[in-house]
């Protein structure tokens, strides 16, 4: 094939879009395997939740490719999509956890060698939670409630927002509020996540849950922090738009969404390692069988 003729632009778009269907490639090769190996549908279905955060985000940055003089409103729509997506995740991955345990919050089910392990809060938590409490129903509820709060507070500002957007009457200081609810609201979910897994660390290794994790909040780090670096190169004038069509502005929106079509290539990979699906194809089983034959 003759790319001669091709501007940057449409290599540009070419290669992201290749990025993305590598990124579906590998995550659907995953699910197929978690579908055909269904045995515990309620640990199988927060991993495929959570496994398809990779694809959507590359195809939302994908689609932030192709209208790249989108207006304000049209970006702010796409965030927001992966934002509540990313919620969505958050509060799935703390069911996963849950799921592990043996603790059902809907059926009042928490093992007994697990109910009154002490939970350590630390500053701010302990102005409105006691330092030290003891880990009961009521205990792992509320962890829930914090991990959920940000499913509901992200979508409904998300929505006020794009309308504020849209009527034209988005000043700077109400962006800030907006910005200083949502970043209380994820910390808060964050918050629980971090909680639950010092308590739990020795029980949860076997479900490798830090690689887990670290692939949700990889996937968010990398989108929140790149984002920033692109805000500083913009403002040092190191990032300059040498098009008569396309301002800064636009630029920038466009490398950040090439480098999230780029890097969930790389989470898709990892995640077929942290949510690999032997725990439910016997394949651990069958190991440990013939470790023990050896013996």
């Amino acid at each position: 094939m003759d790319f001669s003729h091709l501007n940057r632009g449409q290599i540009t778009l070419m290669g992201s879009g290749f990025c993305v269907m590598l990124t579906l490639h590998f995550t659907l090769q995953l699910l197929s395997q978690h579908l055909f190996y269904w045995k515990n549908p309620k640990e199988q279905k927060a991993i495929l939740i959570i496994i398809l955060m990779a694809p959507i985000y590359a195809v939302d940055s994908f689609v932030g490719l192709l209208d790249v003089r989108g207006s304000k409103a049209f970006f702010m729509f796409l965030e927001s999509v992966k934002e509540c997506y990313e919620a969505l995740v958050i509060a799935k991955f703390l069911a996963l956890m849950y799921s592990y345990l043996n603790i059902s919050i809907s059926k009042n089910i928490v093992p007994d060698e697990i109910k009154g392990r002490e939970i350590h809060h630390s500053f701010p938590m302990t102005l409105f939670q006691p330092r030290t409490v003891r880990l009961n129903h009521r205990t792992l509820k509320l962890l829930k409630y914090w991990t959920w709060q940000f499913v509901v507070i992200r979508p409904v500002c998300s929505i006020l927002m794009i309308s504020l957007q849209i009527l034209g009457i988005y000043p700077s200081w109400l962006s800030w509020t907006f910005t200083i609810i949502l970043n209380i609201s994820v910390s808060l979910a964050l918050y629980s996540l971090v909680v639950f897994y010092h308590v739990f660390a020795k029980e949860l290794a076997p479900h490798k849950p830090l690689a887990k994790f670290m692939c949700i909040k990889g996937i968010v780090f990398f989108c929140f922090w790149q984002g920033v670096v692109l805000d500083i190169l913009v403002a040092m004038g190191i990032i300059r738009s040498h098009h008569f069509w396309l301002d800064v502005e636009h630029l920038e929106e466009a490398l950040q969404n090439v480098l999230v079509c780029l890097e969930m290539v790389a989470f898709s990979v990892l995640q077929k390692y942290a949510y690999h699906v032997a725990p439910y194809s016997g394949e651990i089983e069958s190991k440990m069988k013939l470790s023990k034959k050896d013996e």
